[in-house]
């Protein structure tokens, strides 16, 4: 399996490219701010047709060069219903002082959504670029956070875990839409209770397993305790 990482933007969100092998189809997920050259790249390195793009959920930093290279390739973008709403007003997923620099940054909009969105949820399986993505609603960043998860060819689960849980930390809580509490149960649900050889890919920093987060981060250790 190909996984290419890409930090991309002043906020370095990780922007992953996702094939079972170069030469053929793939899958992007959250391509943020200056993400698209960068895929771009990838995909002609590695000789790669993307056929979908997958969100994490809907904040700027995760879903700015959606529409862009989804409108490029002609293919369907998927975000969860309830994030669905932060394509086109992006500002109303963070506090008031970052909004404004938002606007700044992307004019007052109206943003349109990407021309071909395909809602997901919970309990969804995707069989895209010769793969089986399981889906998963894990509220708590953002009302419509959502983690991913493929299987390599040695078994070994991989989750695409956005900013639900990084190495030795969890995503914040306080921007509009956040929960705190149904962030401690989707911490639970989906990242402790997984096999700890699960490879989890967050949306910032780097690479961690279930194993070592279980055992190190702080706020995974309090829910277990």
């Amino acid at each position: 399996m190909l996984i290419a990482a890409l930090p991309t933007g002043p906020l370095a969100a990780n922007c992953y490219v996702l094939a079972p092998a170069p030469g053929g189809d793939c899958i992007v997920v959250d391509p943020g701010q200056e993400a698209a050259e960068q895929v771009e790249k990838v995909l002609s390195e590695h000789g790669l047709t993307p056929v979908a793009i997958l969100l994490t959920h809907g904040h700027f930093d995760h879903v700015w060069s959606a529409a862009e290279l989804g409108g490029r390739h002609g293919v369907p973008v998927h975000v969860h219903a309830r994030d669905r709403h932060l394509l086109t007003d992006p500002a109303a997923g963070v506090d008031p002082g970052f909004a404004a620099r938002l606007s700044s940054l992307l004019g007052e909009g109206p943003h349109t959504e990407p021309s071909d969105l395909v809602e997901v949820a919970g309990g969804d399986t995707l069989s895209l670029a010769g793969l089986e993505v399981g889906v998963e609603h894990t509220p708590g960043h953002t009302p419509g956070s959502v983690v991913y998860t493929v299987t390599t060819e040695d078994g070994v689960p991989v989750m695409f875990a956005g900013d639900l849980v990084f190495a030795g930390s969890i995503g914040r809580t306080d921007f509009p839409g956040g929960d705190h509490e149904a962030m401690l149960r989707s911490l639970a649900d989906a990242v402790l209770a997984r096999p700890d050889g699960t490879q989890v890919l967050p949306g910032h920093g780097p690479a961690t397993t279930v194993e070592r987060e279980r055992a190190t981060n702080p706020y995974l250790r309090d829910i277990a305790g």
